[in-house]
């Protein structure tokens, strides 16, 4: 993708008839240029000129100091070939969050996921992912061999399965075309897979616990890519991390399928390679009894995005309509989905560390939500002992920085 975001804009008036939006005065049409500085969140008219970041000079001289100083590992998040090879040349240790759903998009693989949502069965549904498997495992091979050894942690399928469909009739027509259906069946799955709330609804682990077979293709596409590249002489530590995990009982059904799946793939490539499988606190649950979790878990990702969605009820696509006025009153300091509110998430946060660390004196702790790469979060993850950060690759040197300056600031 490669492309910066700036998100929470409320000011820009779209209009989809006209296929234009207005930002106070100025009107956008379809085809015009814009520039966007993601790091500024500034929206500029026209194309500006954009130059390749390098690590050059003086800058590459900073980093240098701050890879000296800093404790926390940096990785980034990344889900193609391209994203880990960005983040290599941003001085990236390893990806900390490669979302496969992404994948599931490209090119003709919507189709084979399609098919697969509206199988009626196991083993239709088993069908179409033997179409998606070979697509998978190449993806997996590209991201192992752009880190070059380095750590991948790989999130199994998160997102509830509507979000494959399309909501617009001509749209569902379309599909219905292409996988020789009656428009009624596609409508009808989309009414059944309609949630009211899919961001609480039937997504992440409880996916894999009701169709095991969605997650027993990823791990095998996982371990064959390693497997692969092993004979190639490279060495691949692939870390499995499965999703929205609340409960201990959850983590522990999920991690005997892929151990299952994975002695599968060893005797069948008559081949092994070194692997982990972990988890991603994001529920509350899960922060409260990271003891328990962490029985069955080598290591926790903490994805901080739903982790402070949950806990404070905010919505992070609508929460922009109040919190300008949240941080006027001083009710918060900042946008809790940029800097890591520390006395609520942050006490939930802490604790799993704590509890996590009695259980397992070694297990291994990162983040992975978008505040992977803001400076006071940072700062944060470095106190309460986190291995790492990730960050989306463009924010790679930004984290370096900031963690070696996180250790500077605890030795005052």
């Amino acid at each position: 993708m490669g492309k910066c975001c700036v998100a929470g804009v409320s000011d820009i008036q779209i209009d989809y008839k006209t296929r234009q939006f207005t930002a106070g005065k100025a009107v956008v049409k379809e085809g015009d240029f814009i520039s966007l500085d993601g790091s500024l969140g500034q929206v500029y008219l026209g194309k500006l000129n954009t130059i390749e970041s390098k690590l050059s000079g003086d800058f590459a001289t900073l980093m240098k100091w701050a890879d000296e100083t800093r404790k926390l590992k940096v990785r980034t998040n990344g889900d193609t070939p391209h994203d880990a090879e960005v983040a290599r040349r941003f001085g990236a240790e390893g990806i900390g969050l490669c979302r496969t759903e992404h994948m599931f998009f490209e090119g003709d693989r919507i189709i084979a996921v399609r098919e697969m949502i509206l199988a009626d069965d196991k083993a239709g549904r088993e069908k179409a992912l033997a179409k998606l498997l070979p697509m998978q495992r190449g993806d997996f091979e590209g991201i192992f061999e752009a880190m070059k050894g380095f750590p991948v942690t790989i999130r199994l399928l998160d997102p509830p399965l509507h979000e494959f469909l399309p909501q617009e009739a001509a749209n569902q027509q379309e599909m219905a075309d292409v996988m020789k259906v009656s428009v009624e069946v596609v409508k009808k799955k989309v009414e059944a897979l309609h949630e009211f709330n899919p961001m609480l609804g039937h997504r992440g682990c409880r996916l894999g616990i009701t169709y095991p077979e969605i997650y027993a293709m990823q791990v095998r596409a996982i371990i064959e890519a390693a497997c692969n590249l092993k004979k190639k002489g490279m060495k691949i530590v692939p870390e499995i991390m499965i999703p929205l995990v609340g409960t201990k009982k959850e983590l522990e059904i999920l991690r005997d399928l892929s151990i299952e799946t994975i002695n599968k793939v060893f005797a069948e490539k008559g081949t092994k390679v070194e692997y982990m499988i972990g988890t991603m606190i994001e529920v509350p649950r899960a922060a409260l009894t990271a003891d328990r979790i962490a029985e069955v878990a080598e290591f926790f990702s903490f994805g901080t995005n739903d982790l402070t969605q949950m806990t404070l009820g905010f919505s992070r696509d609508d929460s922009g309509s109040f919190m300008g006025v949240y941080l006027d009153q001083g009710i918060y300091e900042k946008d809790v989905f940029q800097s890591i509110d520390e006395e609520g998430v942050g006490s939930l946060i802490q604790l799993a560390v704590e509890k996590g660390r009695k259980t397992k004196k070694d297990l291994k702790i990162g983040i992975c939500g978008e505040h992977g790469g803001d400076p006071s979060s940072i700062a944060f993850c470095n106190k309460v002992g986190m291995n790492y950060v990730s960050c989306s690759p463009y924010r790679v040197p930004i984290a370096r920085l900031a963690a070696a300056q996180a250790v500077l600031r605890q030795k005052k």
